[in-house]
Formats: structure tokens, C-alpha cells, sequence
């Protein structure tokens, strides 16, 4: 029981390091346009932003103001008791009514969103 040569365990969690000694300074990414940041260059971004933000929380008041009384119109379509069998109203609320409201405010979201940006970019 000697002292045995025991290869080390590294735990490789990504890409191997490389030395950059000798090896000229990365640069950094040049902004979309070509031109430099400048430090009031944030003001847009933040506007765009909240914009965003504004976007996605309406969208998302107009889906739960449309989609979250679906459960108290499935609690008032009448039971079909001993049956197994669902009625008609059952299938079309959950199977064909919230598809074109989910399509529409997806629809507005990404013309919203893109509008934004083009605002932003001034395309």
C-alpha cells in the first residue's frame, strides 16, 4: 500500500479557460448603428423598457379579464348528472373559445413590441 499516483478530479463545468497573455485585448461589441455608447445612451433603453412592460402586463390584464370568468361559465352550464357525457357548451368554451383570444392578444402584442422598438431604433 504504497503511495499510488491517483489521477486529480476536475468538475468541468463549461468551456476550458485559456491564457490570454500574449494575446491582444478583446474589444468590445459595437453598438446596432455603428456608432459609440455614450453615457446618456440609457434613457432609450429605459424607455423602451417600460413600453414593453406596459405592453406585456396589458396584454396580460386583457387575457385574465377574458379567459379568468371561463371557470364560472363552466360552473354554470348544467351538470350532465348520472351521465358521462359532457355537454356541448363544455367543449366549445374550453376547446374553441379561448384560441382566438389568445391568437388576437399575441397577435397585438408583437405589432405593440415592434412598433416600440422601431420607435426606438427610428426604423
Amino acid at each position: 500500500m504504497g503511495a499510488e499516483s491517483v489521477p486529480r478530479r476536475e468538475v468541468v463545468t463549461g468551456r476550458p479557460r485559456i491564457d490570454r497573455a500574449g494575446l491582444p485585448p478583446l474589444r468590445a461589441a459595437a453598438p446596432p448603428g455603428g456608432r459609440a455608447a455614450t453615457p446618456g445612451d440609457d434613457a432609450p433603453v429605459r424607455s423602451l423598457m417600460r413600453r414593453q412592460l406596459r405592453a406585456a402586463l396589458t396584454t396580460t390584464a386583457l387575457l385574465a379579464a377574458s379567459l379568468g370568468p371561463l371557470p364560472v361559465l363552466l360552473r354554470l352550464v348544467p351538470a350532465g348528472g348520472a351521465r358521462h357525457d359532457v355537454p356541448l357548451a363544455v367543449w366549445l368554451l374550453l376547446g374553441v373559445a379561448p384560441y382566438p383570444v389568445l391568437l388576437c392578444a399575441g397577435a397585438w402584442y408583437v405589432r405593440r413590441a415592434e412598433r416600440n422598438e422601431g420607435d426606438v431604433t427610428g426604423r
